[in-house]
């Protein structure tokens, strides 16, 4: 058995400041919580863009920390859906997480989360997402980086080396006004844990995209970060004789360089089979006047890493955990998603934020169900929720987790057992950043 370290206690959670109340903001306080979230993250944006925050918040949960009559603290939770192992959960997602520079270190972050942890729960939600701004604020708060991603790079002077053949199917563009409706029912069928396109099973941690997510966020004419880049394209690969009209797509932009070869930004990309995956790649390497493909948050077993020729040409720049996992109800949770082997295990999981997730509780899990129920028998496992939350996916061993000293095994063999059940045919992956 590993050595393992003693838990680092966390620092206590400052004491919330008597004045200081927590309560929904209205509709007409939103823009004064988006001048809130602008000054904490230094932004100014234009009048488009600012419209375009106030109307995603229209359909988000507005949680909001007074101090009197100021709004000194604000939260937002999408109502999203996120893929899991066998199926898809609600799953709030945090944003716009914001706390005045003069109420810092009163309790306001802790007071706000707690709130969206109880309404999650009364929602029904077990489970809550985001995307961390500071990756040391979220872990004491029992999130987990539940997805990681990849950035690729591609020097596209020269044409492309591959090890496969690229399917040989016509490309087409597609307008961008019809994107929900070819693009969305596509990616419904790749995203879940069940069976998509050409047999292929979907990944978890993806976020459903309603028609409105298409078309304001991937096919805003104007990217957030970089106004320089073109509007989106949109590359597909035609299937005429599918139950989809499409077998793979690439959603991407470029931009121009007046002294050396342009930009390709590919921003998603999606394929029935990696001959499909290897067109789109082709054709994205190829766009005249430009000499480098950069695709930011990319699967960490992207096939393009294996069918690429030269790995010279196909290079690897950065990994960073991505969609952050918090498992507000951990039965519910863990019940909810599917179980690729057998295991029969007790946990005891520390939690500090919702004690009722706390404590020992047997697992019993295998392809035909899971349970999961209290119990005073030894531990075989202890570990952090913000740790079971990072595993919950699959995209985070726990063998790795022992190994770490971050987890500790009371009867050998149970990691490698919860590493079997855990397990997914890819790793869990997602691109939609909110």
């Amino acid at each position: 058995m590993e050595p393992v370290h003693p838990p680092v206690t966390p620092p206590a959670a400052p004491p919330v400041t008597p004045s200081i109340q927590f309560r929904d903001i209205p509709e007409a306080g939103i823009d004064r919580a988006l001048s809130l979230a602008y000054l904490v993250f230094h932004e100014s944006p234009e009048d488009e863009k600012r419209k375009h925050h106030r109307d995603l918040l229209l359909d988000c949960v507005r949680i909001g920390a007074y101090d009197g009559e100021e709004l000194v603290g604000f939260l937002a939770a999408f109502p999203f859906t996120v893929s899991v192992p066998g199926g898809e959960l609600p799953c709030p997602g945090l944003t716009f997480v914001s706390v005045a520079p003069t109420h810092r270190r009163r309790g306001v972050l802790s007071g706000m989360i707690a709130e969206m942890f109880a309404k999650a729960s009364a929602d029904g939600a077990p489970i809550a997402s985001l995307w961390a701004s500071e990756d040391a604020i979220y872990g004491r708060f029992g999130f987990g980086p539940g997805t990681h991603g990849s950035t690729v790079e591609i020097d596209s002077r020269r044409p492309l080396a591959l090890r496969i053949t690229p399917d040989d199917r016509p490309l087409r563009l597609l307008d961008p006004s019809d994107v929900p409706d070819v693009l969305g029912p596509y990616y419904d069928r790749t995203r879940t844990g069940n069976t998509g396109p050409a047999g292929h099973t979907g990944r978890a941690g993806r976020l459903a995209r309603t028609e409105a997510w298409w078309r304001e966020e991937w096919m805003a004419e104007k990217d957030e970060e970089d106004d320089e880049l073109s509007p989106p394209r949109v590359v597909t690969v035609v299937n005429p004789a599918g139950p989809s009209p499409i077998a793979g797509y690439a959603i991407y932009r470029t931009k121009t360089n007046e002294d050396a070869p342009g930009l390709v930004r590919l921003d998603d990309l999606e394929a029935d089979t990696p001959a499909v995956a290897a067109a789109l790649w082709r054709y994205l390497a190829a766009i005249d006047l430009t000499g480098t493909v950069r695709a930011w948050g990319r699967p960490e077993d992207d096939p393009l890493l294996l069918f690429a020729a030269d790995r010279d040409q196909v290079r690897v720049t950065s990994h960073f955990p991505a969609l952050w996992i918090r498992l507000i109800d951990v039965r519910a949770a863990l019940t909810a998603r599917s179980w690729a082997a057998p295991v029969d295990a007790v946990l005891d999981v520390r939690d500090d934020r919702l004690p009722a997730n706390a404590g020992r509780h047997r697992l019993t899990a295998s392809p035909d169900g899971c349970a999961y129920e209290r119990t005073d028998d030894p531990a075989d496992l202890t570990l952090d929720v913000r740790d079971l939350a990072a595993a919950y996916l699959g995209g985070t061993e726990i063998t790795a987790l022992v190994r770490a000293g971050l987890a500790e095994e009371h009867t050998p063999g149970t990691a490698t057992a919860l590493d079997a059940a855990l397990r997914t045919a890819l790793l869990p992956h997602t691109v939609d950043e909110f």
